[in-house]
């Protein structure tokens, strides 16, 4: 009986110390990783400096890069035009203003035989101008009419439909405010510095007042897209932490997560939730039974459960679990990078 009690306490004690080795080293690689994410470099690429340690996939590696190098070299030059000194033409359909220069009159008089010289020719030279943007008032006057007979019964013309009924923005000056913040990424505030600079006092709560209107009416055009990246038999997401103002502490921010969702066309639909959590791409993508492309956030789970979407794993995020590798285990971790290389090479051919 007691050898029984012995091998059973040396198998547990076996066990055991084999659990905790497997958690040190897995600590000791999330130390690792920490310690990368403050000191070390955050390039991805694989360095042919580093001596790997089987001497053929070394040499691969570097022949590959300086095959990389000499494709860059001989890229081809685009042929330079003969009229524009090797600059590009400016585009046509810009409006021309044409500004006709004479000789001085007594050059147009031959100083050999006193002839009246002729015109032969000319020389066209274009400089490309700007005119600032400029702000107008457009002023609706409604004719009023009534019967003078019975002085009563008085008819006005009706205002057009506008996107702010009672404010002074017109549906030109609204987009180009939307415009500046959201794709020329202005902040409002210094698009109120633009704006007074051209004799237009708007404050930024205005603004920020007119956009959110904005939004309420685009909301009919988010969800159309929405319809139409469905049609699409591939989506990626992903998100992004941004700060967002706390209504009920004035100054505190909480963080909000931008959803990201691209068709196979590149049409983008963005999507806002208050937290990161599975509900987002739950919600967003419920009735979605395509592929999806994501990381490896776990929130993605649930939804190919509940749902009939397709996973797709992203090449990006599994190849950098084997470049953190390299330093703990070079051997392996290299063989997968020269692997994810040539996968690289195959697409690199496909797009050209």
């Amino acid at each position: 009986m007691y050898p029984l009690i012995h091998n059973y306490l040396r198998c547990s004690i076996k066990e055991m110390v084999l659990t905790l080795l497997g958690q040190i080293d897995d600590l000791q690689g999330q130390l690792y990783y920490l310690k990368r994410q403050l000191f070390g470099k955050k390039s991805e690429k694989l360095n042919p400096a580093q001596r790997l340690l089987f001497e053929n996939l070394y040499d691969e590696v570097k022949a590959k890069i300086e095959e990389q190098k000499q494709a860059k070299s001989e890229k081809v030059q685009p042929a330079k035009n003969a009229n524009h000194n090797g600059r590009r033409p400016l585009p046509a359909e810009l409006k021309r203003e044409v500004i006709e220069i004479e000789p001085a009159e007594e050059e147009k008089v031959c100083s050999v035989c006193n002839n009246e010289k002729e015109r032969i020719g000319s020389e066209e030279t274009e400089k490309l101008e700007y005119q600032p943007a400029s702000f107008y008032v457009k002023r609706y006057v409604r004719h009023k009419y009534v019967c003078k007979q019975c002085e009563g019964n008085i008819s006005i013309g009706q205002l057009p439909a506008m996107a702010i009924d009672k404010g002074i923005p017109g549906e030109g000056l609204l987009a180009h405010i939307i415009t500046s913040k959201y794709a020329d990424h202005a902040p409002l505030n210094r698009l109120e510095g633009i704006l007074k600079r051209h004799g237009v006092d708007i404050t930024v709560s205005n603004m920020c007042d007119w956009v959110g209107k904005s939004a309420k009416l685009l909301e009919p055009l988010v969800t159309r897209m929405h319809e139409l990246i469905f049609l699409s038999p591939k989506i990626n997401t992903d998100d992004t932490q941004i700060p967002v103002k706390c209504p009920n502490r004035k100054g505190s921010t909480y963080n909000g997560y931008l959803w990201v969702y691209i068709d196979n066309k590149h049409n983008v639909v963005f999507d806002f939730t208050q937290t990161r959590s599975r509900e987002g791409p739950i919600k967003f993508l419920g009735k979605y039974s395509g592929k999806v492309q994501a990381d490896a956030y776990s929130g993605y789970d649930e939804l190919f459960r509940k749902t009939d979407a397709t996973e797709i794993g992203c090449n990006s995020h599994a190849r950098r679990k084997f470049e953190y590798a390299m330093d703990s285990d070079p051997v392996r971790a290299a063989r997968m990078m020269v692997l994810w290389g040539r996968l690289y090479e195959i697409e690199s051919r496909a797009k050209k």
